[in-house]
């Protein structure tokens, strides 16, 4: 079978600050729009692949300032989640989509098997075993390790409008996000989700259930609202201030002293 990545595309991942010393990882599961030429545009208009539903707009933008103010490693996924969504399971009816939102994705009609599986060897899995590598570094050479998955979510969503400015996401988890959002309370200044807009599951989630969760990580995913990020003086001011919520966690849960 040929490959679907062509030589001279870009590959699956890309990763900056690879020896950030701080414990947080921070990964971008949606970062990326792009399509493989393979896969032509997926029947989808340019416009389309602007939006959301291809990719979380500003999150990698957030998630490079993130990285640099708090020494962290950082790992973005490069293709549209509308090829294969690398924070879904695969067996999961979001894996890849034929309907998001409104709008229909005829690229992906009726695509067979073995098309799903070479999606998953050249995309998914090279992105997921690449935080597995950093993961089990940091665990043979005793290093503590935070995990902090960043998205951004759109301000309306099928007509029903959203008012948080940014929402903290976990499953079983809670010891950061408690933290966080308390944090960020104090403060009086925004309006923060407690798992909202979304609640992370082993059902609709991949990327804290299997690398947080199973694990036995601190985690915690980030939910930013994109019209707050779309440009780089927000991606900036944001990134600040996540920066400034989330530098204290590692003394306060006993990672480092």
């Amino acid at each position: 079978m040929d490959r679907l990545l062509a030589a001279d595309e870009p590959p699956a991942f890309s990763v900056t600050r690879e020896n950030g010393r701080s414990p947080f990882v921070l990964i971008c599961d949606h970062a990326g729009k792009r399509i493989p030429r393979a896969l032509g545009d997926l029947g989808i208009p340019a416009d389309e692949r602007e939006r959301h539903i291809a990719w979380d707009i500003g999150a990698a933008g957030v998630a490079s300032l993130l990285s640099e103010q708090l020494d962290a490693f950082f790992i973005q996924q490069t293709y549209s989640r509308l090829v294969i969504d690398c924070n879904r399971p695969l067996d999961a009816a979001g894996s890849i989509v034929t309907r998001s939102e409104l709008t229909d994705i005829p690229g992906n009609v009726g695509i067979d098997d073995a098309s799903r599986a070479q999606r998953a060897r050249e995309i998914f899995h090279p992105y997921h075993d690449r935080i597995v590598r950093e993961l089990d570094r940091r665990l043979d050479a005793k290093l503590p390790a935070i995990l902090v998955s960043v998205h951004s979510f759109t301000p309306v969503y099928l007509g029903n409008s959203r008012p948080w400015h940014i929402g903290m996401l976990y499953g079983r988890d809670a010891r950061i996000a408690k933290i966080v959002l308390d944090r960020i309370r104090a403060e009086g200044q925004w309006n923060v989700g407690d798992n909202e807009p979304y609640a992370v599951t082993a059902i609709t989630d991949y990327a804290i259930p299997v690398h947080g969760e199973g694990r036995g990580l601190a985690n915690i995913g980030l939910e930013i609202r994109q019209d707050l990020i779309a440009d780089e003086a927000g991606q900036g001011a944001w990134a600040e201030r996540i920066a400034r919520w989330v530098a204290p966690l590692p003394h306060e849960l006993g990672l480092v002293r």
